[in-house]
């Protein structure tokens, strides 16, 4: 059985990292790169760089933190926001990155995925969906896009699958409806998800508890967990969640 992987987020508006509940309230964190820092020497298996309002606020990407954070972890790093092009995603990989995460530029231009991919192979290409739930369940939730700003008119299995057969390599989602919350993650959404496409989903959104991730593992049959508030409040670092995670039988990637 593949390992499960523990991915530490670091959502950046302006420059800083920051923390919100449900994509508002935003609060300041600290430095991007001292924490990426922080959490690759923590044991996170890999390091995630949101730039939360780089789409729409049209900002420069957060080039000289990706280079800052770059040199000093050993572990893959991902940056999205902004990306736009083929050519943004080049400076976000001269800089540093070993991935591009792309969210709205890929609705907007679906041919910006394997543009990338062509490039610099599928595993360099992470899709980011952010869902937000339908009463009627899994099946009918909903993508939005400018950072959880706009629906885009398109349900996020279908976005999922067209996502892999234009080339993206990893799916990361993310529940509107349970982001910042710490209340667990929807499990039933990834679920959906990870059975509608081959390619790994990555869970995010509502991690609070050593179970939540259990649960995702294991109901949301997620390859990777993405998390935000449990580390940057330190509640946890990745090396403990990890080793509590291998305790109830799920095949981590422990470090020493």
């Amino acid at each position: 059985m593949l390992t499960r992987r523990i991915i530490a987020c670091l959502d950046v508006a302006a420059g800083r990292v920051v923390k919100g509940i449900q994509f508002v309230d935003l609060i300041d964190a600290g430095d991007p790169a001292a924490l990426a820092i922080r959490h690759a020497q923590g044991g996170a298996d890999e390091i995630v760089f949101l730039d939360i309002t780089a789409t729409h606020e049209k900002r420069s990407l957060l080039l000289d933190a990706v280079r800052r954070a770059a040199e000093r972890i050993f572990v893959p790093l991902t940056v999205g926001g902004g990306i736009r092009t083929l050519d943004d995603a080049l400076r976000v990989f001269d800089a540093g990155a070993d991935k591009v995460s792309i969210n709205s530029a890929a609705l907007r231009r679906p041919e910006l995925i394997t543009e990338i991919g062509s490039r610099f192979g599928a595993q360099a290409v992470v899709v980011a969906i952010d869902a937000r739930r339908s009463a009627d369940g899994p099946e009918k939730a909903e993508v939005y896009l400018n950072g959880g700003r706009l629906p885009a008119g398109v349900g996020v299995l279908a976005w999922a699958r067209e996502a892999e057969s234009r080339g993206a390599g990893e799916i990361l989602l993310t529940s509107m409806d349970s982001d910042g919350t710490r209340s667990g993650f929807d499990c039933e959404l990834t679920g959906a998800v990870s059975d509608a496409v081959q390619i790994p989903v990555i869970a995010s959104g509502g991690a609070g508890t050593v179970q939540h991730f259990a649960d995702v593992f294991t109901a949301g049959r997620a390859d990777a967990a993405l998390a935000a508030s449990i580390f940057h409040c330190g509640v946890s670092d990745a090396r403990t969640l990890k080793h509590e995670l291998a305790q109830l039988g799920l095949p981590m990637r422990l470090p020493c």
